[in-house]
């Protein structure tokens, strides 16, 4: 099976909080600080914004597709929203991975699904259940004991969100690089600053994480034995190092081996 693990990178939804708010007068940044404000109200601390307001900045994906491995981004600096999300969708119809993800179901997902619907988004494959494809009716997307997308904090975590573990610190336990250059936290200064490129080489680190422990999973339950599991690490090794990007370079630098 085909498999892209995958991470979102959002900032806050300024024109629909310009909308939600009635802000007409105020420059984005004004929006934006108004928006967490107004959430901090609401929380009485957290500034996290719901999750129909976060616009996605970037998808990255992680993928092995028949016997290859490549990591790689959807869109740029000037795509807009809705072909990023509408060209995900696309893939996973062409492709129809097994998706994966750190806490894909808890935000990601359903950030894609709200803002997929406020963009006219078409993803037919994602959404099937069976009705079409009778082999999605006990394998789909969007069930969550399934494994065509598999949450990995989720399934790790026995589905109890007590036992959730980050996962920079569960890639970092591992051997893995973890997170590298950045934060989440920081994404929209770098969005608001134009550096864009620094977002996307982070969300990217942030798949190549998630990808390996995905191989470690496959390795615990063992779907994979251990000169498989080997095996599958160089293979990533190779392409990251056939790609000669600086971030993925640092990437290797930083991975301890596995």
């Amino acid at each position: 099976m085909n498999v892209f693990a995958f991470d979102i990178e959002t900032v806050p939804d300024v024109e629909g909080g310009r909308r939600l708010l009635g802000l007409d007068g105020l420059d984005d940044s004004q929006v934006a600080e108004a928006m967490l404000a107004t959430r901090r109200a609401e929380t009485g601390g957290s500034d996290f914004l719901r999750l129909h307001l976060h616009r996605v900045a970037v998808i990255s994906v992680a993928a092995r597709i028949g016997d290859r491995f490549r990591v790689f981004s959807i869109g740029d600096a000037d795509t807009g929203e809705g072909e990023i999300i509408q060209r995900f969708f696309d893939g996973l119809e062409r492709y129809v991975p097994r998706l994966v993800s750190w806490n894909g179901g808890g935000f990601d997902l359903p950030v894609l699904h709200y803002r997929g619907m406020i963009h006219g988004v078409s993803a037919r494959q994602y959404f099937e259940t069976g009705d079409g494809d009778r082999t999605f009716r006990f394998d789909n997307y969007l069930n969550r004991f399934h494994e065509r997308h598999t949450d990995l904090m989720d399934v790790l975590a026995g589905f109890q969100p007590r036992a959730n573990a980050p996962l920079d610190e569960m890639a970092t336990l591992c051997g893995f690089p973890g997170k590298m250059g950045m934060s989440g936290d920081q994404v929209r200064a770098r969005i608001e600053a134009g550096d864009y490129d620094a977002v996307r080489n982070y969300c990217e680190t942030d798949v190549l994480n998630t990808y390996l422990l995905y191989l470690r999973y496959e390795l615990l339950r063992a779907r994979l034995d251990q000169d498989g599991y080997a095996a599958a690490c160089e293979q990533v090794r190779e392409s990251l190092a056939a790609e000669d990007q600086p971030h993925l370079n640092e990437f290797l630098a930083a991975w301890q081996g596995a």
